[in-house]
């Protein structure tokens, strides 16, 4: 186990659906877990099956989600950057770096979880994962943290098989959870489920493992 890890993604509910088996494993073996967030998912299309939020009530919602997410995740520390979601990819660059740097630099983390900047499949995700690789690389190598990343999506597989797999089936009931919390945005997945064996099957078998790459800095 670790001894702090820092997650750095850029939406709510992307640490529980990418990463919750992990951070659920570290935070119960007493690792602290930090997640920086960017955005709060404002620009989402999802608002409830049926419907119960709007644009405007949107972002507030999303907000307290992740925090309920977040609370059976494990994860007391959060940090909101306050990005517009769907313009990470636009932000001033140097100055999103320098924001993750110092941050890094404060919580001295054992390792550093985000997005592939290539294979990722959405431009906030890539984005986000840039950043933290090139604000990571800023720091000297004797104090550098290590990078993982997850990667998916048209053209993940010239990266070979990924370094590690974490097997997440003795925490997926408290995965699953915080998914529901991200209520929101998943109601329509957990319906299915409820209503489907074999895609309940099929889901469960997908969440069950989270598949990394390492980061290797020349």
């Amino acid at each position: 186990m670790e001894k702090h890890v820092l997650v750095i993604l850029p939406h709510p509910d992307d640490e529980t659906l990418a990463m919750g088996g992990t951070i659920i494993l570290q935070s119960r073996a007493g690792t602290p877990v930090t997640y920086v967030c960017g955005t709060l998912g404002e620009m989402g299309r999802n608002m409830g099956k049926p419907f119960f939020a709007s644009r405007e009530s949107l972002p507030r919602l999303r907000e307290a989600e992740l925090r309920e997410a977040c609370a059976v995740l494990g994860v007391s520390d959060i940090r909101l950057l306050g990005i517009r979601d769907k313009t990470v990819e636009f932000v001033d660059r140097d100055q999103l770096v320098n924001r993750l740097m110092a941050m890094i630099e404060e919580i001295r983390p054992s390792l550093v979880l985000t997005y592939h900047p290539l294979f990722s499949v959405h431009p906030d995700h890539m984005a986000m994962g840039a950043a933290t690789v090139e604000a990571v690389g800023r720091i000297p190598a004797d104090r550098r943290p290590p990078v993982h990343y997850r990667a998916f999506g048209p053209g993940v597989e010239v990266l070979g098989p990924p370094d590690y797999v974490v097997d997440a089936t003795e925490v997926l009931e408290a995965k699953m959870k915080a998914i529901g919390a991200h209520r929101s945005q998943t109601e329509g997945m957990l319906e299915r489920m409820a209503s489907d064996p074999e895609a309940r099957k099929r889901m469960e078998e997908m969440r069950s493992k989270e598949s990394y790459w390492i980061h290797k800095y020349e």
